[in-house]
C-alpha cells in the first residue's frame, strides 16, 4: 500500500485575526485534518500569536516582504507536506476541502490544481447587490484555468517539486496569482480545475471595495498590455466593449445556478453595470495617459 499522503495548508495573513481564526477553524475541523498548517504574517500591527496558540499543529511565522505571494513562499519553504494546500486568512474552507486535496493528489499524474471558489453570503435568499454581483461573476475558477493558463492561489494546491521548477510567486506589483500560473502553464504543467475542492471567499461589503478591487486588475493588466507588442491596441478595443458588453451578460444573470430569485438576479445586473461603466471609465483614463501604478496599489494596505 502506498503511503498516505501529507498534506501541508499555508494561510498568508495580514492583520484579519477574527477571520484568521475562522479560517483556521474550517481548515482543522474539517473532514480530513491537515498535517501541518504555517500562517504567515505579513506585517500585523498586532501578531495572531492567540489566534494560532489555540489551533494546536498551526505554526506562526512572519515575512516582512509586502504581499501574500512573499508569505506563501515563505510558508511553503517552511512545510514538509507531499502537498501544499493554499487558503487566504479570510476564507472559510468546505468540510470537504482536504480530502478533496488528497483525493486529487492520490493519481500521482496531477501537480497542479486550483479548486472551486463561491462568495460567502449573510442571508442567501436576499443578497446585498455586491454579494449577487460577485456570485455570479466573481471566481470564475474553471474559466480562469481553461482560458487564461491560471488559477487563484486563494485556493491552489501542488507537489513542491513544482514550486521549485516554476519559481516563486511574486510580490505586490503584479497579479501573482496570474504570473504564477501562466508561467506553470509555459512550463508544459496542467493546472486541473477540481470542483469538490471548495472554498468560500467572503464578498466585498460594499462597491467601494469592489471598485478597489477592479483598479488594482486593471492597473495590473495596463503596465502589462504595455510591455507587450499591440498591447496598448488589444487594452483599447476591450475599453471600447466594457460598456456594451453589460448586455451580452443579462443570459448569464438571468440563468446561473449560483443565485436564485427575481431579486437578486435584478441585483446582480444592477452591479454588474455599474462596475462595468466603472470600469470602462478607469480603463479609458488609463489610455489617457493614467498612471496605472495608482490604481494596482498595495495588497490589503492602506
Amino acid at each position: 500500500m502506498p503511503e498516505p499522503l501529507k498534506v501541508s495548508v499555508v494561510i498568508p495573513h495580514l492583520n484579519q485575526p477574527e477571520a484568521l481564526e475562522r479560517c483556521l477553524r474550517s481548515v482543522w475541523e474539517g473532514t480530513r485534518r491537515p498535517d501541518e498548517v504555517t500562517v504567515v504574517d505579513n506585517g500585523s500591527g498586532v501578531m495572531p500569536e492567540a489566534v494560532c496558540a489555540a489551533f494546536p499543529g498551526t505554526r506562526l511565522l512572519q515575512e516582512r516582504t509586502p504581499g501574500p505571494g512573499p508569505a506563501r513562499n515563505m510558508g511553503a519553504a517552511a512545510s514538509s507536506g507531499d502537498v501544499i494546500a493554499f487558503i487566504d486568512a479570510d476564507c472559510v474552507a468546505d468540510p470537504g476541502w482536504l480530502c478533496a486535496v488528497e483525493a486529487t493528489f492520490a493519481d500521482p499524474q496531477v501537480q497542479v490544481a486550483g479548486g472551486d471558489v463561491r462568495v460567502g453570503v449573510a442571508d442567501p435568499a436576499r443578497m446585498t447587490e455586491v454579494e449577487a454581483y460577485e456570485s455570479i461573476f466573481g471566481y470564475q475558477i474553471e474559466r480562469y484555468i481553461r482560458d487564461m493558463g491560471f488559477t487563484v492561489t486563494c485556493n491552489l494546491a501542488l507537489r513542491p517539486p513544482v514550486l521549485q521548477a516554476v519559481g516563486p510567486f511574486a510580490g505586490i506589483r503584479i497579479a501573482e496569482d496570474r504570473d504564477w500560473g501562466q508561467r506553470a502553464t509555459a512550463l508544459g504543467y496542467r493546472i486541473l480545475y477540481v470542483p469538490g475542492m471548495r472554498i468560500y471567499h467572503p464578498a466585498r461589503s460594499d462597491f467601494a471595495q469592489l471598485t478597489k478591487k477592479w483598479d488594482r486588475h486593471m492597473g495590473h493588466d495596463f503596465a502589462e498590455a504595455r510591455e507587450q507588442s499591440r498591447g496598448k491596441l488589444r487594452f483599447l478595443i476591450k475599453t471600447l466593449a466594457m460598456a456594451p458588453s453589460i448586455l451580452a451578460e443579462l443570459p448569464k444573470v438571468l440563468t446561473s445556478d449560483r443565485v436564485s430569485g427575481a431579486g437578486n438576479r435584478w441585483r446582480a445586473f444592477l452591479g454588474l453595470a455599474r462596475i462595468r461603466l466603472y470600469r470602462a471609465g478607469r480603463m479609458a483614463w488609463l489610455v489617457m495617459g493614467g498612471d496605472p501604478a495608482r490604481l494596482s496599489g498595495a495588497w490589503n494596505r492602506s
